[in-house]
């Protein structure tokens, strides 16, 4: 028997928008009464033919998936990735069957749990408790398998306190702690998350990445949506790349985010300089990334940076409201995925206010800390102990070079680890003694 869990083949989503045409500032009577007509036309044909009626002058079609064929396998973990509108949240609704596709068919061996949207399946007028019941029953559990599991569900959301709320009263946090908690603890086989966890925070973020990794351990498969490049490389082992509706990549998930990385650049192409189109920068409604330079005090910005030159990280951002005690943070990971370091501009803020507006916060790295090799940059931003502003991503990479133009580096070649710092040594003459028992 095959152990292909999940099959699709020619897969296809079709929308269709309305537009509204231009009004001129004066409109004939005959003009609204012929508008109308034709409206209601296209209305009536629609509803005969079962088509989805559309309001709007005029209409375009829009395909949201388009020519998708993919296979998983039992026990896969796989990341789908891609900028906004590239069709990943269309993708898994099809496979939780909410959407039917316009073209194509999937098959799906096994019993499917979603995550997709906070509070999916929850009635708000219900408790916790009852939604539970609810959501596990929409999930295809008996109640008796709900019983079994209710604690630790209760227990994984830590909201014991709540749980005869009703859940209209209930923060997005904590509708998003319930929710995860009932997908993922009810034994599904196939396993859907959605970038629903940037709304928990930090904390409960990392709970629910060791939840997905204990669900994959037991040979169930998870499916994993996130721009959260940091976790889908610890937590994956495939990456799909989803570009403009269809699949762009579908490789080992170095090379997937790597091939990501490259639909982001900047339009000119420069290396060293990250930016992203208005409709896909990263953040939310508070705070939004515009753009990440990476320079070198003589290289300038490049993709490659000499080990002894002073470097400079330059984030550039937007905030729409004041905001108090907010942080950034930079990490680097080596190409292996381990982290070098990780640095905060907490430091410069304290709990400092600041108003709405355009930003550039400035990390400066020292010459001759870091080793020969590739880095990737990981940013984010949060109020500690609060939410998170921007979920952490993995933005690009540059590789260090060993060899500057004022000569060689203090090291001549690869050293073990993911620095390589120059520290200093004294070197003196000691006294021949006898060592004293």
């Amino acid at each position: 028997m095959s152990d292909v869990v999940i099959r699709a083949e020619k897969l296809g989503k079709k929308y269709v928008i309305g537009h509204e045409a231009a009004r001129e500032r004066y409109t004939a009577l005959r003009d609204v009464i012929g508008r109308r007509a034709k409206a209601l036309a296209r209305t009536t044909a629609d509803l005969l033919h079962g088509r989805a009626m559309v309001a709007g002058d005029t209409t375009e079609d829009i395909w949201a998936l388009k020519d998708v064929d993919f296979e998983v396998r039992r026990g896969e973990i796989v990341g789908v990735i891609g900028r906004n509108g590239a069709g990943k949240s269309t993708l898994l609704k099809i496979l939780s069957r909410i959407t039917e596709p316009t073209v194509g068919q999937v098959e799906i061996r096994g019993r499917v749990s979603s995550l997709l949207e906070v509070g999916t399946g929850f009635h708000p007028e219900l408790t916790g408790r009852e939604n539970i019941y609810l959501n596990g029953a929409i999930l295809g559990m008996s109640r008796a398998e709900i019983r079994r599991k209710f604690d630790e569900i209760v227990a994984f959301a830590e909201i014991e306190k709540f749980l005869d709320t009703p859940v209209k009263r209930y923060s997005s946090g904590m509708y998003v702690r319930l929710a995860f908690a009932v997908a993922a603890h009810l034994e599904p086989e196939i396993l859907l998350v959605d970038e629903v966890l940037a709304v928990g925070d930090v904390e409960f973020q990392r709970k629910c990445l060791g939840k997905i990794s204990e669900v994959a351990r037991h040979g169930r498969t998870v499916l994993f949506v996130s721009h959260n490049l940091g976790a889908v490389r610890a937590l994956t082992n495939r990456g799909l790349v989803l570009s403009d509706g269809r699949i762009a990549t579908d490789a080992p998930v170095g090379e997937a985010i790597q091939a990501y990385l490259s639909l982001g650049k900047a339009a000119s192409g420069d290396h060293g300089i990250w930016q992203w189109a208005a409709d896909a920068r990263p953040g939310g409604s508070e705070v939004e990334l515009l753009e990440v330079q990476l320079r070198g005090a003589r290289s300038g910005i490049s993709g490659a940076v000499l080990a002894d030159e002073d470097l400079e990280l330059i984030i550039t951002y937007s905030q729409r409201r004041e905001i108090t005690g907010e942080r950034f943070v930079f990490q680097l990971t080596t190409a292996a995925g381990e982290v070098a370091f990780t640095s905060s501009d907490q430091q410069n803020r304290g709990g400092a206010k600041s108003q709405a507006g355009r930003y550039r916060t400035t990390c400066s790295i020292p010459a001759c800390l870091l080793n020969r090799g590739r880095y990737s940059i990981n940013i984010g931003a949060s109020i500690p102990g609060q939410k998170q502003l921007i979920t952490p991503l993995e933005v690009g990479s540059f590789v260090v070079e060993g060899i500057g133009n004022q000569g060689t580096t203090h090291f001549t070649n690869n050293w073990p680890g993911a620095v390589c710092p120059k520290l200093e040594w004294r070197i003196e003459a000691v006294e021949d003694r006898a060592v004293v028992a």
